[in-house]
């Protein structure tokens, strides 16, 4: 960890001189000015992370070398020294950037504590900056991926209605995309800045529903050892992601709809009403309007929450997106899995493309992940999709993975016998019972590169 530098400028010699002492001895590295010009020419030759100056100075006061120190380091904690009877100006201090003042007679240990909580809290707060940006980079990068009429229409509708708090039932099968379109809505208007809090409503146990929605205070129930936020509380201000709506039992239909209603909520085991404001992304995979006929789902809700309609297609249905989601899901997982695969060949494309994909862009995000990790840096053809795809290819690809797994087993052998053989090429064909000739050109149709050994070459 680099040393927190302290700028320390005081006309005090013996003060100067002990304070520096003490700071040093505690590890900090110290910068000492007798005067405030001269911690003015410091400032102007760096930046630094603390200034610690005394009020009164000869030339330019502690107050000009505040002013200048916000414009030549503007992230610097500011502590300022003054006598017991100048609180006011310290105070005027503060007012314009200094953190904490300390009274003469100084006290080190008291300085050094001071000091020290004041760095913790700014690394801290510099932590914290960051985290949040690199938050805000990683929700930029998501994106609803396609060039279908469908997908645009899809994004057009989500730039339409981000500027709202409206309701959004996303329909559409099991890994289309649901998630993916609730969060791009999310990160694209006025709830940007807000919380995003995914619910998976099949998941919540029926008679826990309300203290997981609403939260509980203390003493609610067995096991309520403290007061404890709900979903509905977390999103405040943001979206309430509630996946798998459908499988939301009847009961619990009705507390959900009266908080929607009300835009509040009330805490199980209390009797105050707590406002909310958040928008409600609610996704399924069934069909509510068959659900409703069937007694399943509540017509009142399903209108609450079918204010705003997205309906996101298979992805057998808009297979103009896999190239542009191929590239996507390499890119990724190149980065994730520290890959250097250079892309899959236009042959492999156009397998993918031809595929079945009952599990939608989560089956192929799937195959794409699997096959960088075999990759081996190389680029991905059609042969090597068998190990990917499997029984999941169609039967016009059967033949393609059937050659594809024996090119593998061939690799993986003929690799092992290199290997044992040192590298030699002649004893190797040997025992593989082929000629040295065949050997090379197998070695060069299966991409076998030499192997690393310290023997013998032929």
């Amino acid at each position: 960890m680099e040393q927190t530098t302290v700028l320390l400028a005081d006309d005090e010699e013996t003060l100067r001189k002990n304070l520096a002492q003490v700071l040093r001895e505690e590890g900090f590295d110290v910068i000492t000015c007798s005067d405030g010009a001269e911690a003015l020419r410091a400032l102007k030759n760096g930046a630094v992370d603390v200034l610690i100056t005394d009020l009164r100075m000869p030339g330019v006061s502690g107050m000009e070398l505040i002013d200048h120190a916000a414009r030549l380091s503007p992230e610097a904690i500011i502590l300022v020294i003054t006598a017991f009877g100048e609180v006011e100006t310290a105070v005027e201090a503060m007012k314009k950037g200094a953190k904490e003042y300390i009274c003469k007679p100084l006290i080190f240990d008291e300085v050094i504590f001071k000091l020290k909580r004041l760095v913790a809290h700014d690394d801290l707060a510099k932590e914290n900056k960051q985290l949040r940006e690199h938050i805000r980079q990683t929700h930029q990068r998501v994106a609803f991926v396609g060039q279908s009429a469908a997908s645009a229409a899809i994004r057009d509708t989500i730039e339409r209605i981000s500027h709202t708090m409206s309701n959004v039932l996303v329909c559409g099968e099991s890994g289309t995309g649901k998630e993916v379109v609730s969060r791009v809505l999310h990160y694209s208007g006025v709830t940007k800045d807000r919380p995003f809090v995914p619910v998976n409503c099949g998941g919540l146990a029926e008679s826990l529903v309300e203290s997981e929605l609403f939260g509980y205070r203390r003493g609610a129930f067995t096991g309520a050892d403290t007061d404890r936020t709900g979903y509905f509380e977390a999103a405040d201000g943001g979206t309430l992601f509630l996946d798998e709506i459908g499988n939301l039992p009847m009961s619990s239909q009705s507390v959900l709809l009266r908080a929607i209603e009300e835009k509040a909520i009330i805490r199980v085991g209390d009797n105050r009403s707590r406002p909310v404001n958040i928008r409600i992304a609610a996704a399924t995979n069934r069909d509510l309007e068959r659900a409703i006929e069937a007694g399943e789902f509540r017509e009142d809700l399903y209108f609450r929450l079918n204010v705003i309609r997205i309906t996101v297609p298979p992805l057998r249905e808009r297979r103009d997106d896999i190239p542009l989601l191929i590239d996507h899901f390499l890119r990724k997982y190149n980065d994730e899995l520290k890959c250097a695969c250079p892309g899959f060949t236009p042959e492999a494309v156009e397998t993918l493309s031809q595929q079945p994909w009952r599990g939608n862009v989560r089956e192929l995000e799937n195959v794409i992940e699997r096959a960088l990790i075999f990759s081996s840096g190389r680029e991905i053809g059609p042969d090597d999709l068998a190990i990917t795809l499997g029984s999941e290819a169609n039967s016009s690809a059967y033949s393609v993975v059937l050659r594809a797994a024996t090119h593998e087993f061939e690799r993986q052998h003929i690799t092992k016998v290199l290997a044992s053989m040192g590298n030699n090429k002649l004893a190797t064909a040997e025992a593989l019972g082929i000629g040295l000739s065949s050997l090379y050109r197998k070695m060069e149709e299966l991409g076998i590169s030499k192997v690393p050994s310290g023997g013998s070459r032929s």
